[in-house]
This record gives structure tokens, sequence and C-alpha cells, in this order.
């Protein structure tokens, strides 16, 4: 792989459920050597007169609190050795946060989630959503779980782990790009990969045979030989990987192994047979987003430096 400097947007609107979120910004500028650009949104309707007086005062209240922060995050990056850009706009945040990436080139953008349950509450409709759906770039979503004192260590990472990297991988061409993105995340991360693999429950008719189950059996052992080959050619590549296959359902069984391994992030695609649907409704990704534990990184349009030398061939 050949690797070139990364560029992270962190979006960000200083609630407490930002503060995650930015850990993790913080630590991958960090370890990816990349440039962070941090960008807040002053959250302004269209059709809005913003010279009307109560709107002029209110838009004035919030640069200058929106300024105020930027300084006081800008200190805590340069407290880790990290120098940042900052960007205020005005409008919709989800089209300026999406806007400001695309001018940017960004290659990943950083956002944190609401609620105990993540994205439970306020994925539909939310700027979370929307940027995840259309970003041209990979989006990690961040829960709000901080420890008390995190930001104010100096530590680059502090807080934050990515050691282990689970992918769910189905075989469709969007999960193999997902891994593709996931190798190279490892690598600039010096992570591990996990690689899981869901055999759904089959519905049996009356006419249910040993012979389906034996079909079953089979399919079990190519899915497993076929992740192995995966697994050495990231071993090829110099990232240390694993492979797993489980039965029940996908959200589940992935929500499940990265309890259990336990993984520190997930790396999902967000196209394909079972990707992240137009309005996420009923897809496994949205069920991934909205009950995992730790951050999940959906990849739509994963970007590669020039002369990226793919480790997993897409089928």
């Amino acid at each position: 792989m050949t690797l070139s400097q990364p560029r992270i947007m962190f979006a960000t609107d200083f609630s407490p459920w930002a503060a995650q979120a930015e850990a993790y910004a913080l630590c991958l500028a960090s370890t990816w050597r990349a440039s962070l650009t941090v960008i807040t949104v002053l959250e302004f309707q269209p059709g809005m007169n913003p010279e009307y007086e109560v709107n002029r005062l209110y838009l004035a209240e919030l640069m200058k609190s929106a300024k105020n922060e930027l300084a006081d995050l800008t200190a805590r990056a340069a407290a880790r050795g990290l120098s940042v850009q900052t960007r205020i706009a005005t409008g919709i945040p989800s089209e300026e946060i999406l806007g400001a990436a695309r001018a940017e080139d960004s290659d990943l953008i950083v956002v944190g989630t609401k609620g105990k349950t993540g994205l439970a509450h306020v994925l539909l409709g939310s700027t979370a959503e929307r940027v995840i759906r259309s970003a041209s770039c990979p989006v990690l979503a961040v829960r709000a779980e901080l420890s008390d004192g995190i930001l104010a260590d100096p530590r680059p990472c502090a807080g934050v782990s990515v050691h282990r990297i689970l992918v769910p991988v189905d075989f469709s061409d969007c999960s193999l790009e997902a891994l593709e993105y996931a190798a190279l995340l490892a690598q600039r991360s010096d992570a591990a990969l996990s690689l899981l693999h869901v055999l759904e429950p089959v519905s049996y008719g009356l006419d249910f045979t040993l012979s389906l189950e034996s079909k079953r059996d089979e399919i079990r052992a190519r899915v497993t030989q076929r992740l192995a080959g995966f697994v050495e050619a990231l071993a090829g590549a110099k990232i240390v990987a694993d492979s797993h296959v489980r039965g029940g359902l996908p959200a589940d069984s992935i929500l499940d192994s990265a309890r259990t391994l336990p993984a520190d992030v997930i790396v999902m695609g967000t196209h394909g047979r079972r990707g992240l649907s137009h309005m996420l409704s009923g897809s496994v990704t949205e069920a991934v987003l909205r009950q995992s534990r730790c951050p999940v990184l959906t990849v739509r349009s994963p970007k590669y430096a020039a002369g990226h030398r793919r480790v997993i061939p897409v089928s």
C-alpha cells in the first residue's frame, strides 16, 4: 500500500456527545500523521433573513461561542502536539459538512452520535445520517461515552483504543471494499483485523432433508476457505488477521462478535446486498449503528492514495 498524508475532517457542535468523537479525531490525526480540519456549523435555516435584528444577534452569539470553543479545541490539540485548521460555516449542518469535506477532499469524516443507544433516537433524519448517506469518503460515527478528564490528558490517544477492527464480510463488492479500507486503517493504526461472515438461519419447508443440512455444511466450508484466503493476503501485507464464521441474524451476530472479541471499531460497507439503504430503514448497518458500543466506520466511497495496491481483490 502506498501511504500519503490523509485528510481528516472532524464535525462538532461541542455538545457532550461530540467529546468522544473529538478524542478519536485527535488520536487518528496523530497516529496517521494526518491533517485535521475541525468544522462547526451555525445552524441557520434557508429563508431566514440574517439581517433581521433577532437573527443577527442570534448568529453573533453563536459565532462568539463557536470561536471560543474552537480556540479551546485548538489548545487541546496543541497539547497533544497537533496543529488543526478550523472552519465555521452557517446553514444546514449536514450540507455544510458534506460541502466542506468535498472542498477539502477529505479522506475521513468523524462525527459524534447522541444518546445512550448511539444513533437509536436520532439517526433517521439526523445530521449524522445525512452525512453517512451522502459523504464522498468514509465516516466514523462515535458514541458519547467519554470518561471524565480524557480531553485534558495530553497523550495523543488518551481514552481511545484502535487495536482490533471487526469487518463483516458477505462477499459483496461493497463488503470487500470495506475490508480493503479496513486493511488501510489497520496499517495506519497498527491494528489487527477480525473478519466475520454470518450464515443466516434457513427456513426449511415440509420437504426438509438431511441433504439441505449437508449443503449448509458445504457452504460453511467454502466460506471458511475464502476467508482464509483473505487472511493470507492480509498477512502478505504484514497485517495480522483472523476469521470467524457464525450463524444467526446478521446484526445480532455482528454486535455480539464486537462485544466478545472484543473489537474497538467496526468497519462496514454501506451499499450492496445489505448495505445502508437510501432511508436506512431495516438495514443491517442501521441496526449496528444504533446498538454498537464501539465506533462504527461506514465505507461508501473509499479513497486511496495514488499508486495504492489492493490487498483484497473485488470480485
